[in-house]
């Protein structure tokens, strides 16, 4: 994916919405979405803002870069863990929540150690 338009549309699948409701969202018809993700037309900044509210990676969508996870509270390889998995496709995505929650369990489910 290469331009704003695909990386809308990749945002758009990421946050699981139909073209309508994505539109809706960010104030115009579906059609509207269709010409934006086929980069006929350019959306202006009170759409981005609108979708921004409700999740969209602005950043990445203008400039092909990830915002940057707010860190507080986070060590680095929590932070690096976060940023691979945004990376992965979807299906992927629920591969690595299910294997991490199986170890987790795991874990919970041993005695505890003195």
């Amino acid at each position: 994916m290469s331009g704003i338009g695909d990386r809308l549309r990749e945002e758009r699948e990421r946050m699981r919405l139909s073209q309508a409701s994505f539109g809706e969202i960010g104030g115009v018809k579906a059609n509207a979405q269709g010409n934006y993700e086929s980069g006929l037309r350019f959306p202006g900044a009170d759409y981005f803002a609108l979708l921004a509210d409700a999740g969209l990676d602005v950043l990445y969508v203008i400039t092909g870069n990830r915002t940057p996870i707010k860190g507080e509270g986070l060590s680095m390889e929590e932070m690096q863990i976060i940023a691979s998995y945004r990376t992965l496709p979807e299906a992927d995505q629920a591969v690595a929540l299910r294997t991490i929650t199986a170890l987790a369990e795991l874990v919970a489910r041993q005695p505890q150690r003195p």
